[in-house]
């Protein structure tokens, strides 16, 4: 039955994206299908996004539709199958035309703040469009495809440890104790593979040179005066040494003579590369890498309330400007340090207060079922750490209710940020899930349960504020007037938020944030 179901929602998707040849590459992270496609203007935005498994759609280097965790998992090799089937078969078919007017049927005022959205999306794209940002999303390309291993071994490390506290199954632990920390033991490898193919090298070459990283035979060699330390760089380390191996390829590419490339290529690179490493690069991502740990525990142990409730109050707007990525390499040397990220909790908080100025909106506008419909829909996803449709959908287009959240977010993380000044660490031992999602990861220096009940008191804090600052200061008197309507025309929408939002020669889009 599961099968069916998935298989249906990929059979759903296919002709909405323009068919199978329309698609040039398939892949999934955490919670979207990720597609590259070779015609944009094909793609029937309003009714992909109104697909009941669809959560949001997204615009980037990809096309990205948002399935949830879990289900974009299952829904994207039956989506592969079904383009390989229909290339095989036939050439793929036009799409459906879209009802009268270039809108769904049942199209209301919700596509007001959808069409708005599109617009905030094409103009976000623009702007990201910077060489810093294109090489943060470069890095975020790397360390991604990380998360589902590093969630699993998570879970599975806290586990593990509840059932050593507890003095359950003394001989089974420490089979799950290899089978959580293995992967965290080899990550160096692994980001060493994953450089290297996003910088346009060998993968299997940047993984050997990433490999010296954690052998333990380094710890006879000497540098700088010191013994080097299996693992010491950690990730840091592994990503510059496979960069550098890329460098070193092409530029063996370039002058060894065919005949004898097999050859040289392979042991230049790995020669070259891995003795910088070894004299150099090891020692410099070492030091770097203690300083990061070294910072995050002094900025939460001396100011932690005010830098919680900066991260927590700022980190909606990174993600808008695409700058959250840098935070990607930071959350995973502290993880491989310190065995999780003190970071991630806090920032967690954005969500929470996107929640709560979602709630005070439905409260807000009790006349307007379009708007109240997609918040109903969405919020089970939001609570979840899945907020994208309600920032794109419903926030950020009407705007005063975007800053709000910000609002709640920045309070949330703030009494996370508290506990943590007054030594109640709270981490999480993964990136990627938020919201209720991050309660199996979490993980510190204090029992589970203080780390749950601050963590859920955060998250009560976060919806608390954000419901309380939407619904008394998200609105203006006159957006009231507009937006209170079961007026269907969605003309109110675009009045109430001050941007009307531009002509569209196909169905506007509902397109969510990156998280």
């Amino acid at each position: 039955m599961t099968e069916n179901k998935n298989r249906a929602t990929a059979a759903a998707i296919l002709p909405l994206v323009g068919g199978a040849g329309n698609v040039t590459s398939i892949a999934h992270c955490m919670t979207r299908l990720r597609l590259g496609l070779r015609d944009r203007s094909l793609v029937q935005d309003e009714r992909l996004a109104a697909l009941p498994a669809v959560l949001g759609v997204v615009e980037d280097t990809t096309y990205q539709i948002v399935l949830g965790p879990g289900t974009v998992a299952r829904v994207t090799p039956e989506f592969e199958a079904l383009v390989e089937e229909e290339r095989a078969a036939a050439p793929a078919a036009p799409p459906a035309p879209l009802t009268a007017g270039g809108h769904a049927a049942d199209a209301r005022t919700a596509d007001g703040l959808a069409a708005q959205g599109a617009a905030i999306r094409a103009e976000r794209k623009a702007r990201n469009a910077t060489p810093f940002k294109l090489f943060l999303r470069r890095i975020a390309n790397i360390f991604v495809p990380l998360i589902p291993a590093l969630i699993g071994c998570g879970i599975i490390a806290g586990f593990n440890g509840l059932m050593v506290n507890l003095g359950w199954l003394p001989a089974v632990t420490p089979a799950l104790a290899a089978v959580a920390t293995g992967f965290m033991a080899l990550i160096a490898v692994f980001v060493g593979l994953n450089t290297a193919k996003e910088f346009g090298g060998t993968p299997i070459l940047g993984g050997a040179v990433a490999a010296i990283i954690v052998f333990p035979g380094v710890a006879k060699i000497d540098a700088f005066g010191q013994s080097l330390s299996p693992g010491q760089g950690g990730v840091l380390g592994a990503l510059g040494a496979a960069v550098l191996a890329v460098y070193v390829e092409k530029w063996c590419r370039r002058w060894v003579p065919e005949a004898l490339d097999v050859l040289v290529t392979p042991t230049l690179t790995v020669l070259v590369s891995g003795l910088v490493t070894v004299f150099g690069l090891m020692f410099v991502a070492g030091e770097i890498s203690t300083a990061i740990g070294h910072f995050a525990d002094w900025l939460l142990a001396t100011g932690g309330a005010a830098a919680g409730f900066v991260l927590g109050g700022l980190f909606l707007p990174l993600v808008m400007l695409g700058l959250h990525q840098a935070l990607i390499p930071i959350h995973t040397t502290l993880i491989e340090q310190q065995g999780f990220t003190v970071l991630l909790p806090i920032l967690a908080m954005a969500g929470a207060g996107q929640v709560g100025a979602a709630a005070a909106v439905y409260v807000r506008l009790p006349r307007n079922g379009s708007v109240r419909r997609t918040i109903k829909s969405a919020l089970p996803a939001g609570f979840l750490g899945v907020g994208e449709p309600l920032i794109y959908g419903v926030s950020l287009p009407l705007g005063r209710p975007f800053v709000t959240a910000c609002v709640g977010g920045a309070f949330g993380g703030g009494f996370v940020g508290l506990f943590n000044q007054l030594g109640d660490s709270v981490g999480s031992t993964a990136i990627g899930p938020s919201g209720w999602a991050l309660f199996p990861l979490l993980a510190g220096n204090q029992g589970m349960g203080v780390m749950v009940a601050v963590y859920a008191a955060g998250l009560a804090v976060g919806y608390a504020a954000g419901f309380l600052a939407t619904y008394f200061f998200g609105f203006s008197r006159q957006m009231l007037t507009d937006l209170n309507t079961d007026d269907d025309t969605g003309t109110g929408l675009i009045a109430a938020s001050g941007t009307p939002a531009p002509p569209a020669p196909g169905a506007p889009e509902k397109t969510p944030a990156a998280f």
